[in-house]
């Protein structure tokens, strides 16, 4: 079986004293482009998200899933991406604005972003709430770095020509194990990728973005994964939600036909469930709602 065109690349410069991971999507991103007609404005900023979350995943130990969510009362009503620990992306945008050349997050009717870590293993679920001080999402994410692992960070995001790519760089812990590195290292490190352009991180291979960028750091991969589009959702979450709406709402949904359809949002399948079917759903499933965004 081929690899996935669509990588996640975990590296080390070992002079510097920098860990780092490299995100490039294509595959995904445009299997997530195409389930609506997105303004571009709103499509670059869900490419950089979605290549933003894979990058995050790549930074812990994921056990689960990892999410990226913003909402606001403005024009940006919903954005949301998730990457779990196989590798599947998904993601979606809600838009009520018209046209926009630019999306400037910090100018959005009081807007939320949350990183959200859910333990397959554990049950447990960690979630980050950043205040949107800045309009980028990088310089957001970088936030949360700063504020909740006081670990600092350089973040790197580009989406356009049906590609979205993500750099993340963080220095490594003293006494992380490479031996003496470079007091200037982080420093260094931070000014070298800042040369490096969109088009360059959207288009050359990952090895050569590395060498190209840090080819006297002694750069060394330690760790790859594919990644690929992938939706969670099933017919058995989609009862659950049903069953958690009640038996009076979710009757109040049956078409003219005697049928409720329910469409995953994230991947447009389309569920039927007739009178007979609601009527098992209401009466044996367990009420444990999905997390899966549905009409």
């Amino acid at each position: 079986m081929d690899k996935p065109k669509d990588r996640l690349h975990r590296f080390l410069l070992e002079r510097a004293g920098v860990s780092g991971v490299l995100v490039q999507l294509e595959e995904a991103w445009q299997e997530v482009a195409k389930r609506s007609d997105y303004e571009p404005a709103v499509a670059s900023l869900l490419g950089q998200a979605l290549a933003a979350t894979a990058a995050l995943s790549g930074t812990i130990r994921l056990s689960g899933s990892l999410s990226l969510h913003i909402r606001s009362k403005g024009d940006l009503s919903l954005l949301y991406t998730e990457c779990n620990d196989d590798g599947r992306l998904r993601g979606l945008a809600r838009w009520r604005g018209g046209a926009a050349e630019a999306i400037d997050l910090a100018e959005l009717a009081e807007p939320l972003l949350a990183i959200t870590i859910d333990n397959a293993s554990t049950g447990q679920r960690q979630q980050g709430l950043v205040p949107v001080e800045h309009g980028a999402l990088a310089q957001l994410i970088e936030g949360y770095f700063e504020r909740s692992e006081q670990l600092p960070s350089r973040i790197y995001l580009a989406c356009g020509g049906g590609r979205a790519a993500a750099l993340i760089l963080q220095p490594l812990a003293q006494g992380g194990g490479i031996g003496e590195t470079d007091p200037d290292g982080w420093n260094r490190a931070r000014h070298l990728a800042a040369t490096l352009s969109e088009e360059e991180l959207l288009q050359l291979p990952a090895e050569q973005v590395l060498l190209r960028l840090f080819h006297e750091e002694n750069v060394q991969l330690t760790g790859e994964r594919g990644l690929f589009f992938g939706c969670q959702c099933s017919r058995d979450r989609v009862a659950a939600v049903l069953r958690n709406l009640g038996r009076d709402e979710s009757e109040a949904a049956l078409q003219p036909d005697g049928r409720v359809e329910v469409t995953c949002e994230f991947c447009n399948t389309r569920y039927h469930f007739d009178r007979v079917d609601l009527e098992q759903v209401l009466r044996d499933l367990p009420g444990t709602p999905g997390s899966d965004s549905t009409h």
